[in-house]
């Protein structure tokens, strides 16, 4: 009987323990975790988009001087 209150005791303790770590420390970091991500996900789909524009200038330009190059063999 002593023995079987000590388990429970002891696995209320580690139980209580667990519960309390994943509430107080886990939970705040998953959260830092998460805004730090969007942020990052944010300036990647920026990069994305603006790298996007550089190309399409690019590819217009390289079109353009195509183009300028075919009328001069004509």
């Amino acid at each position: 009987m002593l023995i079987t209150r000590g388990f429970s005791l002891t696995n209320f303790v580690i139980g209580s323990s667990a519960l309390g770590f994943q509430v107080f420390v886990l939970y705040p970091w998953h959260e830092k975790l998460e805004a730090q991500f969007n942020r990052l996900t944010d300036e990647h789909e920026k990069m994305l988009k603006n790298m996007k524009e550089i190309h399409q200038e690019e590819l217009s330009q390289i079109r353009k001087e195509l183009e300028l190059l075919n009328r001069g063999k004509r």
